[in-house]
């Protein structure tokens, strides 16, 4: 089991030798070249497959890991866990200079098919792992920039009036104020550009851009850029866009002691 505080899409450098700035900077604009279309895929209950183009713009090859991990959210966080509901193939790929390849994934008949079509049954979500793999020259520089890129996957529920139902709270939780948001829904919320206006009309920016999801009968939970010792009341109002469209609702607000869900 995998647990990620956050689950954007990241650059992660591995530098075995400092002075090596230059080389760094040179294999970074390279590693960047690789670029992924859809950045999120969708499924209807009924499809049984879908695929995802990967292009390399660069003038090297790229190649890389594809693995597929079960998405759920627990204790307000993301949580991946390894999967064969939905199967990434191929496995490693190996994207020419000025190439595209496409990945095709598979959802494979079995429990998580038929909970899927199951009448009143939630959405499925996963995320696809493509993990870049340096290149024999990087590693025997010592130096080795892999990029990471995750994309969700969605599988709808077979009820296609199914909806997001989200209840906001702000509270306060090991020393921190946390925004939390419950969905009892049957569908994920995609949350982003939020806000948090105060009763004096007082708006503080909690995310310019996507601040993440909250997954069907889940709950997800970020810190706030508040002091742990400010004094938060209400009411507050969240404002976001929610699924790509502007939402306002109010927040209760609470404390909570440490350690509590």
């Amino acid at each position: 089991m995998i647990r990620f505080p956050s689950l954007r899409s990241s650059l992660s450098p591995f530098i075995a030798l400092a002075a090596l700035v230059g080389s760094v900077l040179a294999l970074g604009a390279q590693a960047a070249s690789l670029q992924i279309s859809p950045v999120s895929i969708s499924l209807r209950a009924s499809q049984a497959a879908s695929g995802i183009s990967l292009q390399n713009l660069g003038e090297r090859p790229v190649y890389g890991q594809v693995r597929v991990f079960a998405w759920d959210q627990r204790n307000g966080e993301d949580v991946l866990t390894p999967t064969d509901e939905l199967v990434a193939s191929p496995p490693i790929i190996e994207v020419g200079a000025k190439a595209s390849q496409t990945i095709r994934l598979v959802r494979k008949s079995g429990a998580g098919a038929a909970a899927a079509a199951a009448s009143g049954a939630p959405e499925r979500t996963y995320r696809l792992l493509i993990d870049e793999i340096p290149r024999d020259d990087e590693q025997a520089s010592g130096v080795a920039i892999r990029l990471q890129y995750s994309v969700p996957v969605f599988v709808a529920p077979s009820d296609e009036a199914a909806a997001p139902n989200l209840a906001w709270s702000v509270l306060r939780k090991d020393n921190a104020w946390v925004l939390r948001v419950k969905n009892s829904g049957a569908l994920h919320a995609q949350v982003g550009a939020a806000s948090l206006v105060d009763g004096a009309g007082k708006e503080t920016e909690v995310s310019k851009g996507l601040l993440g999801y909250a997954l069907a009968g889940r709950e997800r939970e970020w810190r706030l850029p508040f002091d742990p010792n400010a004094r938060v009341a209400a009411p507050i109002t969240v404002r976001a866009n929610v699924n790509a469209r502007p939402a306002s609702a109010a927040a209760s607000v609470a404390a909570e002691s440490a350690g509590g869900k």
